[in-house]
This record gives structure tokens, C-alpha cells and sequence, in this order.
């Protein structure tokens, strides 16, 4: 089932999407659900993310690497932690006067920070401090190449190149079956 899928979305054929919802949307559904228990209006949206993602990236997928199911499944997870960033993001910035304030407010923000703070640090721990350290800034903290190199007292290209295999190192490990 899982080669015909493979086949038929590397071909563009929506009867490989058809087979695939059919095949794997209770997983994803339940991950999705998982990592966004608190926001059940970003299930669906980011359900449909997801199988954008699929469609769109098919052609990464190796079955060399890894079976169709955990690719899915890697996808469906981090297309949720993106939406809980995305989420965290837009309650920081949000203007105090168009909020309709509840009392959990504070602690659902804090919760959910404290989640993607964990999940960051269970996805970052396989690389080295400094590794880690660079990740965070340009990947969390959202700085420049050029911030961070000038911090760190590094060329840029250097930079790159750390970044591009701690990359690699965490598809690698994440990636397997």
C-alpha cells in the first residue's frame, strides 16, 4: 500500500492523497491532536498543513531510510510544534487591549512555552553546546547569520556549514525507523 501511495503522490495523482487519507489520517489526526490538545482551532488547519507538506515533499521521502508511516507521522509532529510556535508567537505580540482576558491566560502561555522549551531540548540534545547554542540562536531566537557570527567570532560560512550538519546529523537520527 505504502509503495502505491508513494507512486501515485510522486506522479501528482490526487488518487494517491485519496489513498493516503484513507491509510493514515486517524495517525495523523491523533498526533496532530497530541502536540495541539489546547488549541483545537489549529487541528484542522494544520491537518491540511500536513498533507500539503506530504504532497509537496514527497520526493524527500527515502524508503531506503525510513517507512512511509514514520515519515508521516515525523511531519505531522513538527507541522504541530510549528502552529504551537506560531501560536506563542502571536500571543506575544498581541496588543493587551484586544485581548478578552481569562484568568489562565498567563499560565497557558507559560505552559505551553514550557512545552516547546522541552521539546526543543529533547530535539537539540544530540548535538554538541556549542551546536546547540547556534541552533537556538538562529532557529528559536531567530537572529542573523551575521549577529550570531560576529557573537560567536566566526565566519558566516563556518556558520553555515555547522548549522548544514547538525542538519544532517539530526535527519539522520530522526529519520530512522
Amino acid at each position: 500500500m505504502d509503495k502505491e501511495i508513494y507512486s501515485l503522490i510522486k506522479k501528482r495523482s490526487e488518487k494517491g492523497m485519496e489513498l493516503l487519507i484513507n491509510e493514515y489520517a486517524p495517525l495523523i489526526k491523533a498526533i496532530v491532536k497530541k502536540h495541539l490538545y489546547n488549541f483545537p482551532q489549529y487541528h484542522e488547519e494544520c491537518i491540511n498543513d500536513v498533507y500539503l507538506k506530504i504532497w509537496n515533499n514527497i520526493t524527500s521521502f527515502d524508503k531506503e531510510k525510513n517507512i512511509l508511516k514514520n515519515w508521516i507521522a515525523a511531519i505531522a509532529k513538527y507541522r504541530a510544534i510549528d502552529y504551537k510556535r506560531k501560536y506563542l508567537k502571536t500571543l506575544e505580540h498581541m496588543d493587551i487591549s484586544e485581548l478578552d482576558i481569562e484568568s489562565d491566560f498567563t499560565i497557558e502561555k507559560e505552559a505551553l512555552k514550557n512545552e516547546l522549551e522541552y521539546e526543543t531540548e529533547e530535539i537539540l540534545k544530540y548535538l554538541s553546546l556549542f551546536d546547540k547554542q547556534l541552533f537556538i540562536k538562529l532557529f528559536v531566537k531567530e537572529e542573523s547569520i551575521k549577529d550570531v557570527s560576529e557573537e560567536f567570532n566566526i565566519k558566516p560560512y563556518v556558520l553555515y556549514n555547522r548549522i548544514s550538519r547538525g542538519k544532517n546529523k539530526l535527519r539522520s537520527i530522526f529519520s530512522k525507523p
